[in-house]
Order: structure tokens, then C-alpha cells, then sequence
């Protein structure tokens, strides 16, 4: 194999980004040398690293009779990082591929969220095991098989196996199982990740920067960066903002939490809402404050919001994540919002995955999920339950990293809940939303118009107040969405109303016969 091609293959599996490299002839076989250069660039441990290149050496000496025994390598992979992941176990692999260490040129590759549970089987000469939240899926008897032929194949004398995943989920997986890890597998491989300056040079051999931008860079990644943070995604992120805008980005100042609180309390209503949220920080605030003094459990942030359409739920998110984050309960202000759709997926075996790479993408922040009743198993809906059953297992696993909010409509999550108890019992704190009154609206809509540089007449609020008290008991009301909808309505009938007119007092008041409900879903 071509040295350069297996690099190149490797670069781009870590960046995902094509590259071309231009190679020589080489000698069909990767050297020794190679190899453990390519493990001494991973992000592992130096234990790790020693580790491997025993194993390198190891089977070279095989490979060339200097070695007589045949070694079946059983190896834990303990890394956060998917994209590392891959590269050590491509890097296993080639090395037993070249050196004819395994039978088969081919990798077997069982993920148990796809395990096929009517043939439970773990077979090959090179087996790689992922996702080992994806057991929880299967009932006893199916778990007990699988570990079984895990056991079975364990006991093939020329077989390499990786099982791999997060510290947490290897945990677990070997819990009660103890007589696996301990009498069978051989080494650990553990990650780590790159630091500021490895970010950075990796960023920076990518784009051809001015010297002032190489320092803007270093400073936004010093300012941003975190070792918690998915390393790859934030370094595709980044390479894909500057090449679009032709600019450093720039870190956004992070919020006190005094003026998280002014944002919340310039809403309006939503009272009930603000009461438990200030609640929430004395208690936080508490427990940090007293540390061991005080035997107050840790808190459980999990929340569900109940309230109609257009009551501030989303909204609501958002500032929590900048309270949470403020008191350092979450590594990133970040908020991903979620329907079910989002979460659920249309063929067999595509659900657990499809929940587990959102559930991916918001750890160290906040999950929304947006009409979770949506998710309620109905007529044996194995789709749901397996969406349900990844959430749940994520956060009991996740709890330190991840928040999860669902929300939705007050009768339909109630009916969810109520049939439900693994959500339940994983739940925090219940939020409800009222429905805003017709004077709140009102103010919804005045400061609207202010933040836009409109002065709104009284005959425009009066006649404003007379169309929500005519609609505010429709079916799906919509609440400060039916009120957004006939701002921007009423700025579009504005504009054409005033078309001929130049004076500014004029083009800047909104009168009663500006106010717009065309086309709007009434009633």
C-alpha cells in the first residue's frame, strides 16, 4: 500500500475535506517507521501510544518469524471523538491487513444499535464493536446471546477485536461482565484531546492567513475552545466560516448573569415561568455557595414545558441555556431545537442512531425538544419507543453534559407523560406557560412596533384589542405568534397606505387603518 495514499486517506477521514497529494512508487507494504509515526500523531495517551507501537512491533516480528506466537489482540478503545476513533482503528487494521496478521482482508464492523436480533452473531478475523448504548435496546434474552457470542468469539485463537465508545458506555457495558474485560481484553487505548496550539496549527495549515489574522485566530480559538468540545466539528466549523467570510470570526462576550435576568424580566406575563427560574439560580447559588456543608442533592436540570402555541417556550430555552452556562452547569450556550421528525427515522434499525447523533450535537448544552407528545408510542410504534428509549438512556448517561427540555401543548404532554413513566422520573422541574392576556399582547405588540421605530395610535390598540378578544378563543390561538403575524401584516398594509406620502410624522404612525389581519387563519 502506498504510504502517502494511506496519510491522505487518514487526513481526510479526520478533516473530511479532500486534499491532494501527489506520491512516488513505494514499496507495497507501509513500514514499521510509518506506523508509528501515524500513532504518534493520534490524540491518545502516551500509554496509549506505547501501547501500540508494542503491538506494531510485536506483529512485525510476527510477520517476519522473529516472533512465534500468535497473539489474538483484544483492545478497548476509550475515545470521545468519533473521527479519532476511526483513525486508530484504521490504523489496527491496515497494519494487520499488510502484514497478513489476519485471514481476511475485510473489518466486520457491529454497531448494536444495528444488530440484527433475530441473528445475533460476532464473527471475522477483524471485528470492531461501537454504539454499546444501542444493548439497551434488546431484552435480556437478547442481551445475554450477545454477550454469549462475544464470549465464543473471544475464545477464536486468530481474531483482533475492538470494542470502542465513550468512557461512560464502556462502563456500563462491562458492568456484571467484569470476567470479559478483566480475562480477555489485552490493551486500552484511551483519548485525549489537542490543545490551543495543535488547534491552531492544524487550522491555520489549512488557510493561507495574513500574520494579523494568525493572531486573531489564535486569540478566538483561546477564547472559544475546550477540550470537552468535539475537536473536529470545531475545526471544520471554523475553517468553513473564515473560508466563506474572508474573516476571523469573533467570540461572542458571554452574559452576566444580572443581564440574563434584565432580558428575562423585559418579557412580558410569564410570571409563573420567571418565579421558578429565579428559584432555580437561589438553589444552584445555595449548593455552590455551602458546597459540603450542606447535603443538598445535585439538581436535576432535565425540564418539561407546558403551555399553548406562542407563549414564550422557545424563547424560555434560550435564556436558560445562558443561565446555565453562566453558572457553569453546561460548557456551551448553545440551544439545539428538535422535533420529533428530527429524531425519529423511517426504516428499521435508523431511529437509535438518528436520536443518538442530535443527542451528539447538543452535548455540553441544551436539548429542545419541540412537540414531544409527537414522540408518545401509539399502536406499537417501535420507532418511538426506540427514540424514547435513546433519550432516556442519554440522560441518565449524559446528566453532567447535557440538558434535555421537551415541550409542547399542555393536554397532549400530559397524555404523554402520563404514559410514560421513564420520562417522568427523569424530569426536574415543570414549566407552565400561560396563555398571555389580551393587554399582554398588546404590550407584545407596542414594543414590537417601538424596537422597529413605529409610534402606534390609540385607535390602532383599540381596534387591536377588539380583533384578539374576537379570536383569542379559537382553536390553536397563537398567542404572540398570531400577534407577530399581524405586526408584519400590519408594516406591509402601512407601507402601501402611505406609498404617496413624504412626511416622516406620517411614515412613522401606525393608525387603525394600517392594522392588518389579510389572510390571516382566524377562527
Amino acid at each position: 500500500m502506498n504510504s502517502k495514499d494511506y496519510f491522505k486517506d487518514i487526513y481526510n477521514d479526520f478533516f473530511n475535506i479532500e486534499i491532494n497529494i501527489e506520491t512516488k512508487e513505494e514499496e507495497e507494504n507501509t513500514s514499521k517507521e510509518d506506523y508509528i509515526e501515524s500513532v504518534n500523531n493520534l490524540y491518545i495517551t502516551d500509554e496509549s501510544k506505547n501501547m501500540l507501537n508494542k503491538m506494531i512491533e510485536y506483529i512485525k516480528k510476527y510477520n517476519n518469524k522473529e516472533e512465534k506466537n500468535y497473539i489474538p489482540f483484544r483492545i478497548i478503545l476509550e475515545i470521545d471523538n468519533d473521527e479519532e476513533r476511526k483513525k486508530v482503528e484504521n490504523i489496527i487494521f491496515e497494519l494487520c491487513k499488510n502484514l497478513s496478521y489476519i485471514k481476511s482482508n475485510e473489518k466486520t464492523n457491529i454497531s448494536l444499535y444495528n444488530i440484527n436480533k433475530e441473528k445475533i452473531e460476532v464473527t471475522g478475523s477483524f471485528i470492531t464493536i461501537t454504539n454499546l448504548n444501542g444493548l439497551d435496546l434488546l431484552d435480556n434474552n437478547d442481551k445475554e446471546k450477545f454477550y454469549f457470542n462475544l464470549e465464543e468469539s473471544l475464545k477464536t485463537a486468530n481474531n483482533i477485536i475492538l470494542i470502542s465508545d465513550k468512557e461512560n458506555n464502556l462502563y456500563k457495558f462491562f458492568l456484571g461482565k467484569e470476567y470479559l474485560k478483566n480475562k480477555y481484553i489485552l490493551f486500552k487505548i484511551k483519548g485525549t484531546s489537542p490543545d490551543n496550539q495543535d488547534i491552531y496549527n492544524q487550522i491555520n495549515e489549512k488557510l493561507d492567513l495574513k500574520d494579523e489574522d494568525k493572531i486573531k485566530l489564535l486569540d478566538y480559538i483561546n477564547e472559544t475552545y475546550n477540550s470537552d468540545l468535539d475537536y473536529t466539528l470545531y475545526i471544520n466549523k471554523i475553517i468553513r466560516e473564515i473560508s466563506f467570510n474572508k474573516e476571523i470570526p469573533k467570540a461572542e462576550e458571554e452574559k452576566s448573569i444580572d443581564e440574563i435576568f434584565k432580558e428575562l424580566n423585559e418579557l412580558v406575563g410569564l410570571n409563573k415561568v420567571k418565579k421558578v427560574l429565579y428559584d432555580l439560580v437561589d438553589v444552584i447559588n445555595l449548593k455552590k455557595k455551602a458546597k459540603d456543608d450542606l447535603n443538598i442533592k445535585d439538581i436535576n436540570l432535565h425540564m418539561v414545558f407546558l403551555g399553548n402555541p406562542g407563549t414564550g417556550k422557545t424563547t424560555i430555552a434560550r435564556i436558560i441555556s445562558g443561565i446555565l452556562y453562566n453558572l457553569k452547569l453546561i460548557k456551551e450556550d448553545k440551544l439545539v431545537e428538535v422535533s420529533s421528525k428530527d429524531l425519529v427515522a423511517e426504516y428499521v434499525g435508523q431511529t437509535a442512531p438518528k436520536t443518538m447523533s442530535v443527542i451528539e450535537k447538543s452535548l455540553n448544552g441544551v436539548l429542545f425538544i419541540d412537540e414531544a407528545y409527537s414522540l408518545a408510542v401509539k399502536n406499537d410504534n417501535s420507532y418511538n419507543a426506540e427514540a424514547i428509549a435513546t433519550l432516556i438512556q442519554a440522560m441518565e448517561n449524559y446528566r453532567d453534559k447535557l440538558v434535555v427540555i421537551f415541550a409542547g401543548y399542555t393536554k397532549e404532554m400530559q397524555d404523554f407523560l402520563n404514559s410514560n413513566s421513564g420520562i417522568v422520573s427523569r424530569i426536574g422541574y415543570t414549566l407552565e406557560f400561560d396563555d398571555y392576556t389580551t393587554e399582554e399582547l398588546i404590550q407584545i405588540f407596542l414594543g414590537m412596533m417601538k424596537k422597529s421605530g413605529f409610534i402606534v395610535k390609540d385607535d390602532a390598540v383599540d381596534y387591536l384589542r377588539t380583533i384578539i378578544d374576537e379570536n383569542r378563543n379559537m382553536k390553536n390561538f397563537g398567542n404572540a405568534r398570531f400577534i407577530r403575524n399581524i405586526y408584519e401584516k400590519s408594516i406591509i398594509k402601512h407601507a402601501s397606505n402611505t406609498k404617496n406620502k413624504k412626511r416622516k410624522d406620517i411614515l412613522k404612525t401606525i393608525t387603525k387603518e394600517d392594522i392588518s389581519i389579510e389572510n390571516l387563519n382566524l377562527k
